[in-house]
């Protein structure tokens, strides 16, 4: 996608869909040119939820990536610096998940 045009990152986030035990995870893109915008998802299951980091595509999703694993507990392989971003390092669990109790 970026190789045709898709320059820029708006957001990577993440739904959580337990009966269906997986997640959504989304990815906005859109262009400079024209401000086309495009939508990727994909599935992941919900167990042992992993996915290729795009931080090497986009450097936007550095951040975005981050709080996707902070909230959900998802993994991006060969992310540079996959650390929580919002919560503690000691925070346990994972606040977005549908099943997580505070």
């Amino acid at each position: 996608m970026r190789a045709a045009g898709f320059d820029y990152l708006l957001f990577v986030s993440a739904v959580d869909r337990p009966a269906e035990a997986r997640f959504e995870m989304i990815y906005l893109i859109s262009r400079y040119d024209d401000g086309r915008q495009l939508a990727l998802l994909s599935d992941l299951p919900r167990e042992a939820a992993e996915i290729d980091t795009v931080s090497g595509i986009w450097a936007a999703a550095d951040w975005h990536e981050r709080e996707t694993f902070d909230m959900f507990g998802i993994v991006f392989r060969g992310h540079p610096f996959l650390r929580r971003i919002l919560l503690d390092e000691d925070w346990p669990g994972h606040p977005l998940r549908k099943d997580y109790v505070d």
